[in-house]
């Protein structure tokens, strides 16, 4: 009994922690495929195979009510404490080499997400990625401002020079 008590707790805690929730069924996968799986995305999440009854009541504690109904057969779950992105283009992609992975669904941003969902996630681009073309735009937008306050002077520079030279030939 204190050991489930300590397992719920324990998965409470993940639930809360994590900045999303992967849903996936396992059945068929041997240990060394679930340990690949494991690997591969351990750079972003903890995947964690789960009893579904204590995981249930984890979730509810957590404020997680949407994966009930999706806990059902061999469950385990991606814990995600880094980009989810990159956790779901990596269970995607495990899925896709090992079909016995079934990716069920999610809980990401106050939101269930379905299967779909979850692959749409999937195929946005990576964090770094998108921050990267944030600093790209506004690097461009910089240099459009300063090419619009550089115009200005230049060509008060021109006219001022131009008058200066009219006076000089009329004079």
């Amino acid at each position: 009994m204190a050991q489930k008590e300590a397992s719920v707790a324990e998965l409470t805690k993940n639930f809360e922690d994590s900045t999303a929730v992967l849903l996936t069924e396992y059945r068929g996968l041997t240990v060394a495929e679930l340990k690949e799986l494991r690997n591969s995305i351990r750079q972003d999440a903890e995947y964690a195979v789960v009893k579904n009854t204590l995981t249930k009541i984890a979730a509810n504690n957590a404020g997680i009510t949407a994966l009930d109904d999706e806990l059902k057969g061999p469950s385990a779950i991606a814990f995600v404490h880094g980009d989810p992105v990159a956790v779901a283009k990596g269970l995607r992609a495990f899925a896709k080499a090992h079909p016995l992975l079934v990716i069920k669904g999610g809980y990401f941003d106050g939101a269930a997400l379905s299967a779909e969902e979850v692959s749409k996630l999937a195929d946005l681009e990576s964090r770094e990625v998108l921050l990267a073309k944030v600093a790209g735009m506004m690097k461009a937008s910089m240099a459009k401002a300063a090419a619009l306050f550089q115009a200005p002077l230049s060509k008060t520079v021109r006219t001022v020079e131009a008058l200066r030279e009219k006076q000089e030939t009329a004079a």
